[in-house]
C-alpha cells in the first residue's frame, strides 16, 4: 500500500517504558541489525525489514522509483516465481504487505510463529536475488501510474497536499511527492530500477525487527541463517539537506473538481534529534493534542460547534523524520462561510493561546491520551515493531522510546505556549487553498488501496 506516513503522529512516536527490557539487539557480520522484542501474548510474530532508502533519496528526473521498486520486489527471484511470495505467506495463514514513505521502505508479513523462517527465508531471498526484468517493469509502471491518476491527480486533497509540498520546499527533496512525477515515471526504466536496488537493498542499509512470540536467542541464530551469508555493499552517502530559511508568508491557490473548499496552514517545525535534552517537539505534539485530540479538543469545540465556521478542523505534527517537520493546521469551511473567515479564526484560536496559554485540565487531558495510545499499542505487535523499525529508520535508536514517553509526560504548559508562539510565525507559514471546480461526475477515487501483488 502507499503508506506516505506523514503523521505516524502522537501516539505512535511513543512506547511503553517497561516493556524495552523485553527487546533484544544484534548486529550481523554483514551489517544486517537484528532487533528482536518478545512478547509471547498469543502464537503469533511479525517480521518487518526497512531499508533506509526511501523518496528522499531519489534524484531530480527519477522521482517515484523507491516506490516503484517496492512493487517490483513481488515480481520474483531466480527461485521464487513472480506471485509466489504472496501466495506462500498467505497459504501459511499470513498476510504481507510493504510501504513507501519519504525516509524508508519496508516490507512485513504477520502469520503463525512456527512460520517464522519461511518469512525469513522468503525476504532474505528477495534482498539479494530479485528477477528484475524488462516485461515486468512495463507492467508495472502503468499499475503505479494508475495509483498516482487515483490518489492525487484525480483527488482533489492529495493534489492539493502534492502542490503544497512543492511550495513550502525549495531544496529539500521533501518538495518532490513519493509516488514520483508523472513525467518522471513515463521516463523510468528498468535499469533505474536496478541501480536503485543495487545501490540500497543490501543488509547494512537495513534493519530486521522481529515481535512476537519468540526467543531471541533462536531468532537471531533463524536471522543469522537466512541473511548471514548476504555480502553487504558499499553505501554511497546519503546527502543531509538543509532546507533554506523561509523569508516570508507563501500563499497558493489549487482548482480542482471537489465539493468543498479546503484550507491548509503549514509551519516549519524542528523534528527529534536529541531525545533527552530536546523540549519543543514533545511541546509542539502536545500542541497538536490541545488543538485536535478528541471532541473536546479547542479547533472542534470553537470552530465546528460554537462558532460553526468550519464543517471540519484539525492539526498535525510529525516529531519524528529523517528531514524537517510541518505543523499543519487544516479547517473545511461550513456553507456559507469562506476559506477567509476559516483562516481568521483558526489564527484567533493560535492568538489566544498565545496570550492566554493552555489549562491544567487541558494538559492532563492530552497527557492522558498518550498514556490511552501506549495501552492499545501493546495491543499490536504489528505497531510496537512498526516504532522500533521507524525510529531506527530515521536515525534514533529504539531506547529513545521510553525517553520518548518521560520527555512527553514532562511538558509544562508555558512550553506550549511557547512553542506556539515561537514557531507558528507567518514568516515559516505556507496557506494552501483548495478552491472548488464543478465535479465532472466521474467516480470517487478508492481511498486505503492496497497493493494487490
Amino acid at each position: 500500500m502507499k503508506a506516505y506516513l506523514f503523521c505516524i503522529a502522537l501516539l505512535l512516536g511513543v512506547a511503553q517504558p517497561a516493556a524495552q527490557a523485553e527487546v533484544f539487539e544484534r548486529t550481523l557480520a554483514n551489517g544486517l541489525k537484528v532487533i528482536v522484542k518478545e512478547d509471547r501474548r498469543a502464537p503469533v510474530v511479525v517480521q518487518q525489514i526497512w531499508y533506509k532508502a526511501g523518496s528522499m533519496d531519489e534524484r531530480t528526473g527519477v522521482t517515484g522509483i523507491a516506490h516503484v521498486l517496492e512493487h517490483l520486489m513481488f515480481k520474483g527471484t531466480h527461485t521464487v516465481p513472480a506471485g509466489e511470495f504472496s501466495k506462500r505467506i498467505s497459504a501459511a495463514g499470513g498476510r504481507e504487505n510493504a510501504f513507501t514513505s519519504y525516509d524508508y521502505t519496508a516490507y512485513f508479513q504477520q502469520l503463525h510463529k512456527s512460520k517464522l523462517p519461511l518469512a525469513m527465508a522468503l525476504e532474505a531471498d528477495r534482498m539479494r536475488n530479485l528477477n528484475l526484468s524488462a516485461a515486468d517493469f512495463a507492467k508495472e509502471i502503468r499499475v503505479v501510474m494508475e495509483e498516482r491518476r487515483l490518489r492525487t491527480d484525480d483527488e482533489a486533497h492529495g493534489l492539493l497536499n502534492e502542490k503544497m509540498m512543492a511550495t513550502i520546499y525549495q531544496q529539500h527533496p521533501y518538495q518532490h511527492p513519493v509516488i514520483g512525477w508523472m513525467s518522471d515515471l513515463e521516463s523510468l526504466t528498468v535499469g533505474d530500477a536496478q541501480a536503485w536496488y543495487r545501490r540500497w537493498y543490501t543488509p547494512n542499509n537495513a534493519t530486521l525487527v522481529i515481535a512476537g512470540d519468540v526467543k531471541a536467542d533462536e531468532v537471531f541464530a533463524l536471522a543469522q541463517h537466512h541473511y548471514g551469508a548476504i555480502p553487504r555493499r558499499a553505501l554511497p552517502p546519503q546527502r543531509v539537506f538543509i532546507e533554506p530559511k523561509q523569508a516570508g508568508i507563501k500563499r497558493m491557490v489549487v482548482k480542482a473538481p471537489a465539493e468543498l473548499p479546503h484550507l491548509v496552514m503549514s509551519y516549519h517545525a524542528p523534528t527529534l534529534q536529541y531525545p533527552a535534552q530536546d523540549w519543543k517537539p514533545y511541546a509542539l505534539q502536545i500542541l497538536a493534542g490541545v488543538l485536535d485530540g478528541n471532541e473536546s479538543a479547542r479547533l472542534n469545540k470553537h470552530l465546528v460547534r460554537e462558532q460553526q465556521v468550519a464543517s471540519g478542523a484539525g492539526a498535525g505534527y510529525d516529531a519524528t523524520s529523517r528531514g524537517p517537520s510541518l505543523f499543519t493546521l487544516e479547517a473545511t469551511p461550513s456553507e456559507g462561510k469562506t476559506v477567509d473567515e476559516v483562516e481568521a479564526a483558526l489564527r484567533g484560536e493560535i492568538a489566544q493561546l498565545v496570550k492566554d496559554g493552555v489549562s491544567g485540565e487541558e494538559l492532563q487531558r492530552v497527557k492522558a491520551q498518550v498514556v490511552a495510545g501506549e495501552v492499545y499499542k501493546r495491543d499490536s505487535l504489528f505497531y510496537q515493531a512498526m516504532q522500533i523499525g521507524q525510529m531506527e529508520s530515521i536515525g534514533l535508536t529504539h531506547r529513545a522510546i521510553p525517553v520518548m514517553l518521560e520527555k512527553l509526560q514532562a511538558v509544562t504548559a508555558e512550553q506550549v505556549r511557547q512553542v506556539a508562539e515561537e514557531i507558528l510565525q507567518d514568516d515559516s507559514l505556507t496557506v494552501a487553498v483548495l478552491d472548488p471546480q464543478p465535479l465532472s461526475g466521474k467516480p470517487k477515487a478508492p481511498q486505503g488501496v492496497s497493493h494487490a501483488h
